[in-house]
């Protein structure tokens, strides 16, 4: 992303984060009526994941008595009811996640004395550094020294054969209504609030479902219009669209390379816990 899309970004996040209130987090929806959603982990330990994400800058919630993470533009969600996940991201179609800083080695700082493990960035860069849940979530962390936030959402970083590669970017951009171009000569989707990045394995990776990363989901502003439009284009859900114990309105359905993806009209969050 160069520094004048990567400005607008920002102060798209920034022109939404009114004082305390949550339903303001995600950036605002597209065109058709999405925006990024959440990443849902089936925790080994919640508790251990949610001292992280909280020391990490995260806020929580509870809707429905689950506990929810909201970072701005992202909600993690930390447990899938009753459900056990097993095994990393890497290894998945989902090899990791990303978040944006204002300043990596300050934020490192802050994070390791908070008893967050912190593991360096590739070839010892400065300005990148990776988070590792204890059940093995991968998290990239990278800089934006012009944001004015500390921290916020940005990217999923699939993994795939490099035949699936321009098949996924242009089924991305179509159902979701995102924009495909490239980052580092590397192909992407952007949507609001989150860069897909596509990258190159040599094998055809596991699916998420089951896994510590589940799956990964969008808010949607018209549930009923989305679904409409995810069958009309020979998409079939995995669910018939339901209620959760949140009030949210939800479906699922797969990528055609093993991702699961949630959709979401979400329902007010209610306060945040202290």
């Amino acid at each position: 992303m160069d520094s004048t899309r990567r400005t607008l970004a920002v102060l798209l996040f920034a022109s939404t984060l009114t004082a305390g209130t949550a339903a303001a987090q995600p950036a605002p929806f597209n065109e058709i009526g999405v925006t990024m959603g959440h990443w849902h982990l089936v925790s080994k330990d919640v508790e251990a994941n949610k001292k992280i994400f909280l020391a990490m800058g995260g806020k929580l919630f509870m809707p429905g008595g689950n506990p929810l993470i909201m970072f701005p533009g992202l909600y993690i969600n930390l447990n899938l009811q009753t459900e056990k996940g097993d095994g990393a991201t890497v290894g998945s179609v989902v090899n990791h996640v990303g978040f944006i800083v204002d300043d990596v080695q300050k934020r490192v700082a802050e994070w390791k004395a908070k008893g967050v493990a912190v593991l360096p960035g590739n070839n010892n860069r400065t300005d990148q550094a990776f988070v590792v849940t204890p059940d093995g979530v991968r998290i990239e962390i990278q800089e934006d020294k012009t944001q004015t936030m500390p921290i916020r959402n940005s990217h999923v970083h699939f993994s795939m054969p490099q035949a699936d590669i321009p098949t996924a970017v242009a089924w991305y951009a179509k159902t979701f209504g995102g924009k495909a171009g490239t980052r580092n000569d590397a192909p992407v989707v952007d949507l609001p609030g989150v860069q897909l990045r596509f990258a190159t394995a040599d094998t055809k990776q596991a699916r998420t479902r089951g896994r510590i990363l589940d799956h990964i989901g969008f808010d949607v502003k018209d549930h009923a219009a989305v679904v409409k439009r995810l069958e009309a284009a020979g998409i079939t859900l995995d669910e018939p669209p339901r209620k959760s114990a949140a009030g949210n309105t939800v479906t699922y359905i797969t990528d055609p390379w093993g991702t699961r993806v949630e959709i979401v009209q979400r329902a007010p969050l209610g306060p945040q816990v202290q």
